[in-house]
């Protein structure tokens, strides 16, 4: 049997998504005896290069040129048409660069007279050479060069998505018609709408790879809304090439959205629906489908009589994290990622400039209490660690297989003890790695930790602060103060680790007050040098999180839902506090914006909103006074 693993567009652009890395070493060490011959691929990244070319830009201006002369085009657009030649010109010398192959042309972007500038370059335009002096010095050619040439891609990506194709975007497809989608019919609307020219790419993309491997089972995983429509429309291209090929459909997202599916129509285009992690499923769907059908499913949706059914076997279990097996890379292009630097920003740089091996310390969330969390699904409520000698040795494989040194430990929430172990285990065996991870900045990360962390390779890390209130973290049962997490923040970055602040406002009960005096802390923060860098999230409650599953014990109702037939995850809810937390949306960002840039750290915090809002009361040495405690 063929089996055929594939990442569906769009997603991150620098490294390849871990799911099919995974899955692949895992069948090859545990199917190796039936037969199965295993192969990943990654149309995500074809898709890029295919639009990112000469040849696909050609079909994109030509698409513009059908429009009718009326309609209304955007600035990116008019861009485009008008500097179309030097577009075509430039399109894959910029994409060879950004891959790394040519970095000689870096002297040429930086001349600024290369590259055809359009809209995304106002920010530069406005704040003059001297910030780009400031923020790159005088021997920073080649991290200039990315940038600018990491706008002129933002800049194609504007015009294919307000001229040729609406749903594209550079790091998702198509988002809005899968969150939290009850029904299936906008998906099945836009399926079936006149493709596009990049449904057109992305349908011949599929049908080379049917062409090319020939699969009996082709495994898709869709771990983000961004990628099921790609996934939807790879699949409609595999039945329409090769109907005896079967299909089926996992991921991050099925786990979490799709756990209520019930129409039909969803498998037009797939077989199989697995949840949770996929060595099992996937396994057992081989077994499976060798033994004609006989054999059981586990954790698996089909259709029988026209209806959808649950499948799994009670016998069955998960496979422990400690035998799953070495990812493997194998098959992927691995030269064919491209760094992208759209921010200057060290620590934003790490989702999306250079190649990261991706590893998982544990499976699962040791903490596992935080009320917005998923914690009542698999992926977070099943804690298993791998021995500190088996994780070391995957590192040596990875290395040893990509040639690539870096890595990201993508766990939910890395635990201190196993990063412990791991640092010293990795200084004792002189392996020699550049890594960072998602952690808790819990009190266990000493500064004598984060010394150790540091010797042995880590460079950064990244943790929930959430709202900065004490009061609104302990509803969230984070375990955690924000003088505690000013003094283990502030222990990595005296290490040389940067850190990176997840912060959340909107939270149930919070109150505008409370999210400017979070602003005000989290402003100290970066005064203080705690954190380098942050994002701000807006709360919604899930479906599968304590929030969700009890929201009476948080004070809010959640309103009433529409019948759901496909995806449910976030779920619309009353606060009775009243605040208008989407009015203070953009001065949350404005502002991380600029304390990120070194910017408006001394400013008062009201002054980024456009409303008035009310004066934080905040003690105005909070942070210096927990970060100078003993």
């Amino acid at each position: 049997m063929r089996v055929l693993l594939l990442t569906p567009p769009m997603i991150q652009l620098n490294t390849p998504y871990p799911a099919t890395a995974y899955l692949t070493g895992f069948l090859r060490t545990h199917a190796a005896g039936m037969g199965v011959q295993v192969t990943q691929a990654d149309p995500a990244i074809e898709l890029f290069l295919r639009i990112f070319s000469r040849a696909g830009l050609d079909e994109v201006i030509a698409s513009l040129g059908t429009r009718k002369k009326k309609e209304p085009r955007s600035p990116a657009v008019l861009h485009l048409l008008k500097n179309a030649s030097r577009f075509r010109e430039t399109v894959e010398p910029v994409v060879r660069f950004l891959q790394g192959r040519d970095p000689s042309l870096a002297m040429r972007i930086v001349g600024r007279d290369f590259l055809p500038e359009g809209p995304r370059f106002q920010g530069v335009a406005q704040q003059g050479d001297d910030s780009l002096a400031w923020a790159f010095g005088s021997l920073g050619t080649t991290d200039l060069a990315k940038y600018l040439a990491s706008l002129y891609i933002d800049d194609l990506a504007d015009a294919i998505q307000q001229g040729v194709d609406p749903h594209f975007e550079l790091s998702r497809y198509a988002e809005k018609l899968a969150v939290s989608a009850p029904t299936f019919d906008a998906l099945q609307a836009a399926l079936h709408a006149p493709p596009t020219v990049v449904d057109g790419f992305l349908d011949g993309i599929a049908a080379q790879l049917i062409g090319k491997h020939r699969p009996d089972l082709v495994g898709l995983t869709a771990p983000f809304p961004g990628n099921v429509y790609g996934a939807f429309r790879i699949a409609r291209a595999v039945k329409a090439v090769s109907p005896g090929t079967r299909l089926v459909l996992g991921g991050g997202y099925v786990n979490t959205e799709l756990r209520q599916v019930s129409d039909p129509r969803v498998f037009d285009y797939f077989d199989f629906i697995t949840l949770d992690d996929g060595e099992r499923p996937l396994l057992t769907l081989i077994e499976h489908l060798q033994s004609g059908g006989t054999r059981p499913l586990f954790r698996t949706f089909v259709r029988e009589g026209g209806r959808v059914v649950w499948k799994t076997d009670a016998r069955l279990h998960d496979i422990p994290h400690e035998e799953t097996g070495t990812p493997t890379y194998d098959g992927l292009p691995l030269d064919s990622y491209l760094s992208l630097f759209e921010m200057l920003n060290p620590m934003h740089r790490l989702w999306s400039d250079g190649r990261w091996n991706k590893l998982t310390v544990a499976h699962g969330c040791y903490w596992k209490k935080c009320t917005f969390c998923d914690v009542s699904l698999d992926y977070i409520n099943r804690y298993e660690p791998a021995s500190t000698d088996v994780l070391v040795d995957r590192i040596v494989a990875l290395v040893k297989e990509t040639g690539q040194t870096g890595f990201h430990f993508v766990d939910e929430a890395a635990p201190p003890a196993g990063l412990r172990a791991l640092a010293r285990r990795l200084i004792e065996r002189q392996v020699a790695i550049t890594w960072w991870a998602n952690i808790r900045f819990e009190k266990t990360f000493t500064p004598e930790l984060a010394r150790l962390l540091a010797r042995s390779g880590c460079i950064a890390m990244s943790g929930g602060l959430e709202v900065a209130s004490n009061r609104i973290l302990d509803l969230i049962d984070k375990g955690v103060t924000v003088e505690q997490v000013a003094r283990v923040t502030r222990a990595f970055t005296d290490a040389g680790i940067m850190v990176h602040a997840y912060l959340m406002y909107g939270f149930p009960t919070q109150t505008e007050q409370e999210t400017i005096d979070s602003l005000e802390r989290v402003r100290q923060l970066f005064e203080e040098g705690c954190i380098q860098s942050a994002y701000w999230h807006r709360f919604a409650a899930t479906a599968h999180s304590p929030v969700g599953m009890a929201p009476q014990v948080f004070g809010i109702r959640i309103l009433p839902q529409a019948p759901v037939s496909f995806a449910r995850n976030e779920l619309a809810f009353e606060d009775p506090t009243g605040c208008d937390h989407d009015s203070l949306g953009e001065g949350l960002r404005t502002a991380l914006y600029n304390y990120m840039h070194g910017l408006g750290i001394d400013a008062d915090v009201r002054s980024w909103f456009a409303k008035k809002v009310p004066a934080p009361r905040v003690p105005a040495r909070l942070i210096k006074k927990a970060v100078r405690a003993p």
